[in-house]
Protein backbone atom coordinates (compact mmCIF):
# COMPACT_ATOMS: atom_id res chain seq x y z
CA UNK A 1 0.00 0.00 0.00
CA UNK A 2 1.14 3.31 -1.37
CA UNK A 3 2.08 6.06 1.43
CA UNK A 4 -0.38 9.10 1.41
CA UNK A 5 0.85 12.34 1.32
CA UNK A 6 -0.98 15.35 3.27
CA UNK A 7 2.27 18.12 2.22
CA UNK A 8 -0.39 20.56 1.40
CA UNK A 9 -1.22 20.49 5.18
CA UNK A 10 2.17 22.10 5.68
CA UNK A 11 1.22 25.51 5.32
CA UNK A 12 -1.83 25.10 7.86
CA UNK A 13 0.55 23.51 10.17
CA UNK A 14 2.88 26.55 9.71
CA UNK A 15 0.17 28.56 10.16
CA UNK A 16 -1.35 26.59 13.74
CA UNK A 17 2.59 27.09 14.71
CA UNK A 18 2.78 30.67 14.47
CA UNK A 19 -0.85 31.08 16.30
CA UNK A 20 0.45 28.94 19.07
CA UNK A 21 3.74 31.12 19.42
CA UNK A 22 1.54 34.16 19.42
CA UNK A 23 -0.53 32.60 21.79
CA UNK A 24 2.76 31.99 23.66
CA UNK A 25 3.26 35.63 23.22
CA UNK A 26 0.24 36.96 24.70
CA UNK A 27 0.16 34.76 27.60
CA UNK A 28 4.14 35.74 28.53
CA UNK A 29 2.85 39.30 28.19
CA UNK A 30 -0.28 39.36 30.29
CA UNK A 31 -2.84 39.81 27.45
CA UNK A 32 -6.12 39.80 28.73
CA UNK A 33 -8.10 36.18 29.00
CA UNK A 34 -10.65 36.73 26.19
CA UNK A 35 -8.22 37.55 23.64
CA UNK A 36 -5.93 34.78 24.72
CA UNK A 37 -9.11 31.89 24.85
CA UNK A 38 -9.97 33.20 21.59
CA UNK A 39 -6.82 32.40 19.93
CA UNK A 40 -6.27 29.11 21.53
CA UNK A 41 -10.38 28.63 19.76
CA UNK A 42 -8.53 29.53 16.64
CA UNK A 43 -5.65 26.99 16.77
CA UNK A 44 -7.94 24.24 17.87
CA UNK A 45 -10.23 25.05 15.09
CA UNK A 46 -7.40 24.98 12.87
CA UNK A 47 -5.97 22.00 14.14
CA UNK A 48 -9.30 20.24 14.00
CA UNK A 49 -9.75 21.36 10.03
CA UNK A 50 -6.43 19.61 9.58
CA UNK A 51 -7.26 16.54 11.40
CA UNK A 52 -10.57 16.44 9.46
CA UNK A 53 -8.74 16.34 6.13
CA UNK A 54 -6.33 13.81 7.00
CA UNK A 55 -8.97 11.88 8.04
CA UNK A 56 -11.22 11.99 5.08
CA UNK A 57 -8.08 11.31 2.74
CA UNK A 58 -6.79 8.15 5.22
CA UNK A 59 -11.01 6.90 4.64
CA UNK A 60 -10.73 7.51 0.94
CA UNK A 61 -7.53 6.09 0.48
CA UNK A 62 -6.13 3.89 2.99
CA UNK A 63 -9.38 2.32 4.34
CA UNK A 64 -10.77 1.90 0.82
CA UNK A 65 -7.50 0.08 -0.53
CA UNK A 66 -7.91 -2.75 2.13
CA UNK A 67 -11.44 -3.30 0.89
CA UNK A 68 -9.90 -6.45 -1.14
CA UNK A 69 -9.14 -8.23 2.29
CA UNK A 70 -11.37 -8.82 4.93
CA UNK A 71 -8.51 -9.13 7.40
CA UNK A 72 -7.13 -5.58 5.94
CA UNK A 73 -10.29 -3.76 6.11
CA UNK A 74 -10.89 -5.25 10.18
CA UNK A 75 -7.14 -4.31 10.92
CA UNK A 76 -7.86 -0.45 9.58
CA UNK A 77 -11.09 -0.18 10.83
CA UNK A 78 -9.61 -1.11 14.61
CA UNK A 79 -6.81 1.24 14.12
CA UNK A 80 -9.24 3.66 13.35
CA UNK A 81 -11.46 3.66 16.00
CA UNK A 82 -8.29 3.19 18.35
CA UNK A 83 -7.30 6.90 17.03
CA UNK A 84 -10.58 8.56 17.30
CA UNK A 85 -11.28 7.08 21.13
CA UNK A 86 -8.11 9.10 22.29
CA UNK A 87 -9.02 12.36 23.90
Amino acid sequence: MKDTSHQNQIPNLRRIEGQIKGIQTMVEGNQYCIDILNQIKAAKSALSSVENKILNKHIEECIENSLSSDKQLNDKIEELMKVLKRK
